[in-house]
């Protein structure tokens, strides 16, 4: 009875003891988003230059990235090749299959200690399995460089995951503050590891206008460029064959770039170029305060549209995204209110008011998106959002 007691606690204490351990390993571990399911298990899969890495189907695009991003700070040199269907030791498998169970963007993860296979419908899921997998890595990964003295191990793990949402954005900016082409394309390799699939990039403000639009050579001569009281200038802007290179970057992990158009406000930087689309037709400089400014795109004057139809034109042929945003927020009446154009405008549409028109202003442009094979959206524009802090200046 005492050895069977003795035996008893030793069983007791080993099984406490690997729970303790898987739970220690399983705080070690920090996929971002946290993965649907996970299930630790003993071992790990120690990566070599011995390793393969094989692909089947059409997923040499992803196998090709896996080595890309894993080559540098391991200082092998894996070429990915075709899988004959045999699972090897010492392996990493990438897998379409035709599970119903990970969607378009799910996967499967499994790690061992002879090999690593993920499985996905399609290439987005394998494309977000192998995110994870480099997040189970050491951080020192993701280094551009070798490093020397570690184990590239992985855990022995058990991940089936899929997306919570359809929409995974962010937003980036570029019109306060120019990004370089460099940048913008290390913000998408940040978005991909986290599996994010849409950049939003902001590219139109009062403070800039960054996008070359080759009908309105002025819009970047002089709408990307502010200039201080000092005399001082700063600015910057992405030509058609730049917006092009990143596309297809973001494209190829898995990201769609949603251009953002300013309409009908925030659009001082443009109106400094062509004045007469504005209400009173100026003379204006490219905004050099944050904040919102009252002189914005006149939507009584058929030249207004006639720009910005023009506008979008270019931009669809740049963007194969669906979505097209135009803001559509913080757009101050103050002007309209006093434009004879505008009010003949409501007047002309049975309009209520200004508000009504810059509903009459969005629903036209909408129109024509539409007609260019795209949908709209806008920002929220609650009204008393136009009373935040104006330029001094305005």
């Amino acid at each position: 009875m005492k050895k069977i007691i003795i035996l008893l606690i030793v069983l007791q204490f080993t099984l406490l003891s690997n729970v303790l351990l898987a739970q220690e390993l399983m705080n070690k571990i920090n996929i971002i988003p946290k993965p649907k399911s996970l299930v630790v298990n003993e071992g790990s899969f120690k990566l070599t230059s011995d390793t393969k890495i094989y692909f089947n189907v059409n997923s040499k695009k992803v196998s090709d990235y896996l080595a890309e991003v894993i080559n540098p700070a391991t200082g092998y040199n894996f070429i990915p090749k075709i899988w004959n269907g045999k699972v090897e030791t010492n392996s990493i498998i990438l897998s379409l299959t035709s599970s119903s169970d990970y969607g378009k963007e799910g996967y499967s993860l499994v790690v061992n200690p002879f090999n690593v296979i993920i499985e996905a419908n399609e290439l987005n899921g394998l494309f977000y399995g192998v995110q994870t997998l480099r997040q189970l890595f050491d951080e020192h990964i993701n280094s551009v460089a070798r490093v020397e003295g570690i184990d590239w191990e992985l855990p022995a793990v058990v991940i089936l995951d899929k997306p919570e949402f359809v929409w995974r954005g962010l937003n980036l900016d570029c019109c306060r503050h120019f990004m370089s082409k460099e940048f913008v394309k290390r913000y998408i390799d940040l978005l991909a590891y986290h599996k994010f699939n849409t950049l939003h990039w902001h590219l139109t403000e009062d403070q800039a206008w960054r996008i070359e639009i080759k009908k309105y050579p002025e819009l970047t001569k002089k709408g990307a460029f502010r200039i201080y009281d000092d005399g001082s200038s700063y600015g910057g802007f992405y030509t058609q064959e730049d917006i092009k290179e990143v596309v297809a970057y973001a494209s190829s992990r898995f990201i769609t770039v949603v251009p953002e158009i300013e309409m009908p406000g925030h659009s001082t930087a443009a109106i400094s170029c062509y004045p007469e689309i504005s209400c009173s037709g100026g003379p204006f400089e490219v905004g050099t305060l944050w904040g919102i400014y009252y002189d914005i795109y006149c939507a009584g004057n058929e030249k207004t549209f006639q720009f910005l139809e023009n506008v979008i034109s270019e931009v669809v042929d740049l963007f194969p995204s669906k979505y097209i945003h135009i803001g559509g927020d913080e757009a101050p009446k103050n002007r309209w209110h006093n434009c004879p154009k505008c009010q003949q405008r409501i007047k002309d549409e049975n309009l209520k008011d200004e508000h009504e028109l810059q509903s009459y202003f969005v629903k036209r442009m909408e129109k024509f998106i539409n007609s260019k094979g795209c949908l709209l959206y806008t920002s929220p524009s609650p009204r008393d959002r136009t009373r935040s802090r104006m330029p001094s200046s305005a």
